[in-house]
């Protein structure tokens, strides 16, 4: 895919529908990049479902962004796996990518919960505190 085609047709879907940050289209690609290489064997491309680009774009952003991650990606207008789903179809709709007859926006429907998966695995364990002895 060429960059300046992608960029050209990312400036179209944001005009069209300026619910999500152009640099969210740039993740979702590079997220999909990465699902691939994680999922697919060496030298092989194949199609990727909802929940398996779900899974990637979770370990991508966690991987990219670490605790900041759930900001980033509220910056960029995504708050749920439901928004990954309307990007990819935006993306669709404009020939970015190929989806086959099976796949839905529902894929992406209760994928996980945002906070759970981009907060929780920061937050200090509530027990690690307990332990905790007052200095005199």
């Amino acid at each position: 895919m060429q960059s300046v085609h992608f960029d050209e047709v990312i400036e179209k879907i944001v005009a069209q529908d300026a619910r999500y940050h152009r640099d969210a289209y740039t993740f979702l690609r590079e997220g999909l990049e990465y699902t691939q290489r994680v999922i697919c064997k060496k030298g092989e491309v194949r199609h990727v479902s909802g929940l398996e680009l779900l899974t990637g774009l979770r370990e991508y952003a966690l991987t990219e962004f670490g605790p900041m991650a759930i900001t980033v990606l509220e910056e960029w207008g995504i708050r749920s796996s439901e928004d990954f789903g309307e990007m990819v179809f935006n993306m669709v709709e404009h020939n970015l990518l190929a989806k086959t007859d099976s796949d839905t926006r529902s894929d992406f429907k209760d994928g996980y919960d945002f906070s759970n998966v981009f907060r929780k695995p920061f937050l200090p364990s509530s027990t690690g505190s307990a332990d905790l002895k007052p200095v005199v």
